[in-house]
């Protein structure tokens, strides 16, 4: 069998140390960056500081040549655009909020890179994603990673099966700390020491509503001051567009009504943003579309699962109670706060990831 192995590197610490991992385990590493997105108002790839810019390109490509890896650059702006950017604003103006990461592992990561790695004569794709891969029923699931804190399994819920066979994650074994301590001991001493960006890659200054008003041709058309009701439905106040608001939101509201209000509701058709208390944000059941699941039989031999409603949430304990047409129905066993549609839930089994959908 190939041991060589196509390797995304961002030029940060987590692809880094995978390749350095993978050498020391015998496989041939081929490096790959990922050119995903230009701004569509300045041409402005040279200033983003994401993991497609011009600097993190130049630095996986001088760490690849520092440790004698093979180096491409590899363009998917056009696919990036058409599945991700298209998929961020239409989620956006249509009163939900997008998980972009997750469409991107799906159709770009593991999509258009693993076409690649065949192009360039590799049996196997790496990552430096905190994730293991495990065996079970004969199937092949996503595994938590050993670090929880830095588990990014919720992201990966759309790689399909087949796919997970030809994947390889470096990292899954590893604590963060220890990963640090692994790229010191090989002397990228500022690598080891530079802090995480916690940005969506092509939002550069971390405000999507500026990234919306640069790239919707007509945004002032569409984004309009409405009303702010409560969950009543009586009017309370004036709002600057449904798509400046997400569910959960409380600062930043513009509006004072004596106590704390929390975005409950958006209404893009009639441009309406509900706002109510903490408590109105709680629910025990759950609605997810465009279901996948590696193993229904083991969710119809048994329903229950640990499923999160966001990447940092607390796993909750949840049935299935019903599932057709990809669409599922699940009770959770205590109240979940924001429900956030748009966002991904994601179900679990004894650490395995089992399935997930998109949040109605």
């Amino acid at each position: 069998m190939s041991k060589r192995v196509l390797l995304g590197m961002s030029g940060g610490i987590d692809s880094t140390v995978s390749a350095m991992l993978l050498l020391e385990q015998g496989y041939e590493v081929v490096g790959a960056t990922f050119r995903t997105y230009d701004s569509i108002k300045e041409s402005c790839l040279a200033r983003e500081k994401g993991c497609c810019s011009v600097d993190s390109i130049m630095e996986a490509k001088a760490n690849c040549k520092k440790m004698g890896i093979e180096h491409h650059i590899v363009d998917f702006r056009d696919t990036f655009r058409e599945h991700i950017i298209s998929n961020f604003i239409s989620e956006y103006m249509s009163g939900r909020t997008p998980n972009p990461c997750v469409l991107c592992n799906s159709y770009i990561k593991w999509g258009a890179f693993m076409d690649e790695a065949k192009r360039l004569g590799c049996e196997f794709v790496a990552t430096g994603h905190y994730a293991q891969i495990a065996e079970r029923n004969g199937h092949v699931f996503l595994h938590t990673a050993a670090d929880e804190h830095k588990d990014q399994t919720y992201f990966l819920w759309r790689v399909e099966e087949e796919k997970l066979r030809h994947i390889i994650f470096p990292l899954g074994h590893l604590t963060k700390p220890q990963v640090r301590e692994i790229a010191r001991q090989h002397g990228y001493v500022a690598l080891a020491e530079k802090a995480e960006s916690q940005e969506i890659c092509f939002v550069t200054d971390n405000d999507y509503r500026h990234f919306l008003r640069d790239n919707v041709s007509d945004y002032d058309q569409r984004v309009l001051p409405g009303n702010f009701i409560a969950t009543t439905g009586h009017v309370v106040g004036r709002h600057q567009g449904f798509c400046n608001y997400t569910i959960g939101q409380r600062k930043g509201l513009g509006i004072a009504l004596g106590k704390p209000v929390f975005v409950t509701k958006i209404d893009a058709e009639r441009n309406e943003v509900t706002l109510g208390d903490n408590a109105d944000l709680l629910t025990t059941e759950v609605t997810a579309t465009d279901m996948m699941l590696v193993d229904p039989d083991w969710l119809k031999a048994d329903n229950q699962v640990m499923a999160r409603i966001r990447y940092k949430s607390k796993p909750v304990s949840a049935r299935l109670v019903n599932l057709e047409n990809g669409v599922g129905h699940f009770i959770f066993d205590e109240p979940v706060w924001g429900v956030t549609p748009g966002q991904s839930l994601v179900l679990y089994k004894d650490n395995l990831l089992v399935g997930g959908g998109f949040l109605a």
